[in-house]
């Protein structure tokens, strides 16, 4: 990552894709992901012994639609190879579910698969057993001077970020950026991001059915004599509450680049440390509407697409976000619009976000180049 920031010309970085077509054996996903490991050059990463975070989600109780785990241990495999010591790794939630604290969040990995027979290294949950493991970043930026990253991953020599790539009802679409952003906070660090945009409700629309107090994790709405009332002091900012079936809960869409701005500078943050030494994975396939916090997964927009990899957080989200848009959208989907190729998908769910904005911000910073060389395997 550069330490120039502010407006420049950069050069176009190199993508790998590897696409799902397969014929035999040499051909397989688990074998696309050992091959673009190494086409990559992430094998140079790496020193004998380094302590290397594998950055991933282990998916909420209910989602199904996270990372396979035979393809994290295909990338753990090659991470021992070259004399690495790599770990699993990612944070408590800022939400209720089933991994606000390490011992739920270690148990929802091990259901899911992510356990020691199956990778062959320890799971650890990064910011510790109720997520106030910490330190901060210094990055002074235009929100904030320092972040708060996740102690393990701070401490750690190298990182690997491995990514399902999918819709997000605040950032438009999930990719490296956010899995660096949210996945390597701590739960101060979430809510530091998040809180520059909270829901509100319309009085009018509001019918006083108490389903957004059913489903808000944080109990922070109260049934006033006009209507719902959501109480900002312990929202989180989560949208669990637009689930509203009048929509008389909304977000105020202006402030959202706010929100993703403050996404990118904990991105920023996150690998400030380790230039040289992260790798970037990025699986499109069931390319969600939805974030994998959700306890469900609902069906893709796109077909599958195949496996990205880079050294550039910034290429690589853009390569998967061009690719997601070269490609026809699913019929029988959440997607409403936008389903002829070279439509943005993401605003065909989620109208009012501006995924873009990511990769600008990002570019901004000096963290990568939007431009790429796509090199296909």
């Amino acid at each position: 990552m550069s330490e120039k920031r502010g407006k420049r010309e950069s050069e176009p970085s190199k993508v790998y894709f590897m696409n799902f077509r397969a014929h035999k054996t040499s051909q397989s996903k688990v074998r696309k992901v050992e091959q673009i490991f190494k086409k990559a050059g992430f094998e140079s990463i790496f020193q004998n012994r380094d302590l290397t975070a594998v950055k991933l989600h282990f998916g909420e109780r209910g989602n199904d639609a996270y990372i396979n785990p035979v393809f994290v241990r295909a990338v753990m495999d090659c991470i021992k190879e070259t004399g690495a010591l790599p770990f699993a790794t990612d944070t408590n939630t800022l939400y209720e579910g089933y991994r606000k604290n390490a011992v739920e969040h270690i148990e929802t990995a091990i259901l899911h698969g992510f356990n020691y027979s199956v990778l062959q290294t320890p799971v650890i949950i990064a910011d510790g057993l109720k997520g106030d493991n910490e330190i901060e970043v210094e990055v002074n930026l235009k929100n904030f001077k320092t972040v708060k990253i996740a102690k393990d991953i701070e401490d750690a020599d190298a990182m690997i970020v491995l990514t399902h790539f999918k819709g997000h009802l605040m950032s438009g679409f999930g990719g490296a950026i956010k899995n660096l952003a949210m996945g390597c906070a701590s739960v101060s660090g979430k809510w530091a991001q998040h809180s520059s945009s909270q829901p509100a409700v319309d009085k009018e629309r509001c019918t006083k059915c108490g389903a957004c107090i059913r489903t808000c994790p944080a109990q922070s709405i109260v049934m006033e004599a006009d209507g719902a009332q959501i109480i900002k002091t312990t929202c989180l900012s989560c949208g669990h509450c637009m689930i509203c079936p009048r929509d008389a809960v909304y977000f105020d869409w202006a402030e959202m680049p706010g929100f993703t701005d403050r996404m990118v500078e904990y991105a920023y943050g996150a690998v400030k440390s380790k230039k040289g030494k992260i790798g970037y994975i990025t699986f499109v396939m069931n390319v969600t509407p939805d974030c994998d916090c959700t306890p469900w997964s609902d069906a893709a927009i796109v077909p599958d697409i195949g496996i990205l990899a880079s050294t550039d957080p910034i290429a690589l989200d853009q390569a998967c976000f061009d690719l997601v848009n070269k490609s026809i959208g699913l019929s029988d989907s959440e997607l409403k619009c936008n389903h002829k190729k070279g439509e943005d998908k993401f605003k065909g769910v989620w109208e009012n976000t501006n995924g873009e904005r990511q990769l600008e911000y990002g570019e901004e910073l000096g963290m990568g180049s939007r431009k790429y060389i796509l090199i296909e395997e």
